[in-house]
């Protein structure tokens, strides 16, 4: 299991408000926030862990994206990964492939992908059978 991933950003006021729309998309919740040392988090409700982190670089070197990096955060039901996408969308990011099956991955690989606005990719999916209403 993962503790906590942390995401290199470049300015903290623009990160912090699309991180927070995109993880409540997911129904992710903030667990804390610090402008002060542009750093903040996120975690599933009622659970500690893992925690999704943006931040500075440690270093105080200037951000940059990582070529073949990637951090997939997980959704409950396909909807969510439909949700989250379009809200990411939404506020200005680049899609790297729109929401739909990956059956390449396994049957039920259901994934969307997209850049942040520091250029970070990142993919929502969802592993589970398609809910049959």
């Amino acid at each position: 299991m993962i503790s906590h991933t942390h995401i290199g950003i470049t300015d903290f006021d623009r990160a912090f408000a699309f991180y927070d729309r995109v993880l409540s998309a997911l129904g992710w919740v903030l667990k804390f926030s610090e402008p002060e040392k542009a750093w903040a988090g996120w975690m599933v409700p009622h659970q500690a862990r893992p925690l999704f982190l943006i931040g500075r670089p440690f270093d105080g070197q200037p951000h940059v994206a990582g070529n073949g990096q990637m951090v997939a955060l997980l959704a409950p039901t396909r909807a969510v990964v439909d949700q989250t996408y379009t809200t990411a969308l939404a506020q200005g990011v680049h899609s790297e492939g729109a929401p739909g099956l990956r059956p390449q991955y396994h049957a039920n690989y259901y994934g969307a992908y997209f850049r942040d606005l520091d250029g970070n990719k990142l993919c929502v999916c969802c592993h589970a059978e398609e809910a049959v209403p």
